[in-house]
């Protein structure tokens, strides 16, 4: 691995720098009807992804550290690893998207991009060498069916 902060971290890290663009810029923030609700809907959605991952991890018995993907013991492609093949980071950027509802602040768009561009890069790409080192044309035939994101 590039960069060994888990993503949790990371997703904290990024929501702090969220808090402090709202509380230190004074234009840009935005309302509308429902925000907290919209708020509410996206964190469960990312709450929902982040348990059907982590379930399919236990199910499959293997390691569901994002700091040691060599660990894998095999190769989840069931459940919602259908769909996408990093749902718990997709999962942590709908909790970063509740939260920039919830702030309301446009500029926290960037930290989001940041975070996509930053857990891709440092976290995706080395999973998936190491995911390709251990389960070889498997996995390669996987990355070709399903998206990294949705």
């Amino acid at each position: 691995m590039k960069l060994k902060i888990p993503p949790a971290i990371q997703v904290l890290f990024c929501g702090f720098i969220m808090w402090l663009i709202k509380k230190f810029t004074s234009q840009e923030h935005f309302n509308f009807e429902y925000q907290n609700e919209m708020s509410l809907i996206l964190l469960l959605i990312g709450v929902i992804l982040g348990i059907l991952a982590i379930y399919s991890f236990r199910k499959a018995q293997t390691t569901v550290d994002p700091l040691s993907p060599e660990k894998a013991t095999s190769l989840v492609k069931s459940g919602i690893y259908k769909y996408s093949r990093n749902p718990m980071y997709l999962a942590l950027l709908f909790v970063l998207l509740a939260f920039l509802v919830r702030l309301g602040n446009l500029y926290n768009l960037i930290v989001i991009v940041l975070y996509i561009v930053f857990i891709t890069e440092f976290q995706i790409k080395p999973e998936e060498k190491a995911l390709t080192s251990l389960f070889g044309k498997h996995y390669l035939k996987y990355k070709m069916e399903v998206r990294r994101w949705i």
